[in-house]
């Protein structure tokens, strides 16, 4: 019988690429992350497969369906759970239109009776140039 793979906090840094203070400070405080199943010298070893369920779950952003031409505010964009809080996006466009600072958030493709609205394309090219949460190999 094949026993289940265990992983330690340094190994499940860098399976997922993030730093070790991420797991332990960030993603093992969620309600979530799975009970540790032993110890290896000073670290808990955690079920490889909860481990990665917790972050498929938790952590990985699952792309959102977005009519391309169709406009979107700030607070549907938000509603249709794309990842990022409205009040996100409105700092975002009003730190991108400093000239020293580089573009968070494009800017709206429809500006019309004061409201500021994007294409579905428009944000979903925004969202793949975003930064993700993890550390570059």
């Amino acid at each position: 019988m094949v026993e289940p793979q265990r992983l330690i906090t340094p190994e499940i840094a860098d399976q997922y690429g993030v730093s070790i203070h991420t797991v332990t400070k960030t993603w093992s405080a969620h309600p979530a992350w799975p009970a540790p199943v032993d110890r290896r010298g000073r670290y808990k070893e955690y079920d490889a497969q909860a481990v990665a369920d917790f972050v498929r779950q938790h952590v990985d952003r699952q792309a959102v369906a977005l009519e391309p031409r169709r406009l979107y505010t700030a607070q549907q964009l938000e509603d249709a759970g794309i990842g990022i809080k409205a009040a996100t996006i409105r700092a975002d466009l009003s730190r991108s239109r400093k000239p020293d600072q580089p573009r968070r958030w494009p800017e709206p493709d429809d500006t019309s009776d004061g409201v500021n609205r994007w294409y579905g394309e428009t944000v979903t090219t925004a969202l793949t140039t975003r930064r993700g949460y993890r550390r570059n190999p």
